[in-house]
């Protein structure tokens, strides 16, 4: 994942620290594990602040399929694209957890960022999502389901994990139904993935419930099927 770089993290935290100054004497808003946020085409002009919770971007085909295209944590801003001047929301934005968040005016923000000398900076951000999907998008074209499955693990569990010196812990509960949603499969394919990769030692469940990612392993298992 392109995202997971010293220079955007160091952004990011950046970022964050910005944001916690100008949201520190505004009202932060909770919501309920699987309540929207915001959904298509709603007109607010608002980027939102991550405090805690994670929230999913998701999107509709004309045959009302969804697509997830990205998950935010803590610390993480979502809703950007109110910055671009389109009418109304081009996605749904869902929380997977109880979650806190501030809510910045589109002009607040640019303020705040022009103010801490970070604006240079968002820009790069900005260009390296903007690579991130493009690699989701080529991967959905020329890498099967399977190798689209572990890439997609890998690069949660380093955006999302927490690391240990053998593996990476996982403990936002991500459904199949979620996973295939990201992967462009169905759920039972997901599901016989999954089996494989617990058979052959390159995930595992914790007394948890939390997903276990064998990072290694799973790297070199998706090279040696390559």
């Amino acid at each position: 994942m392109i995202e997971n770089n010293l220079d955007t993290n160091l952004f990011k935290a950046q970022m964050r620290d910005s944001l916690v100054n100008e949201t520190k004497h505004s009202s932060a808003i909770k919501i309920a594990k699987h309540k929207n946020v915001y959904v298509v085409g709603d007109e607010i002009e608002t980027v939102f602040f991550i405090e805690s919770g994670e929230v999913k971007l998701v999107m509709l085909s004309s045959e009302g399929k969804e697509c997830t295209l990205a998950i935010h944590s803590a610390g993480d801003i979502f809703g950007e694209l109110c910055l671009s001047g389109l009418t109304g929301r081009q996605e749904t934005a869902t929380a997977m957890e109880d979650c806190i968040l501030k809510r910045i005016p589109c002009g607040k923000f640019i303020e705040r960022l022009s103010r801490d000398a970070l604006l240079i900076g968002f820009v790069k951000y900005l260009t390296v999502r903007i690579a991130d999907q493009q690699m989701v998008i080529a991967n959905l074209v020329t890498v099967d389901s399977e190798q689209r499955l572990g890439k997609t693990l890998l690069q949660l569990a380093r955006k999302l994990g927490k690391k240990d010196p053998r593996s990476i812990r996982i403990e936002l509960r991500i459904s199949h139904e979620e996973l295939a949603s990201m992967v462009g499969t169905t759920r039972p394919r997901i599901s016989m993935f999954m089996q494989r990769f617990r058979n052959l030692g390159l995930i595992e469940m914790s007394a948890e419930h939390h997903l276990i990612i064998k990072e290694n392993k799973l790297t070199m298992y998706l090279a040696s099927i390559a």
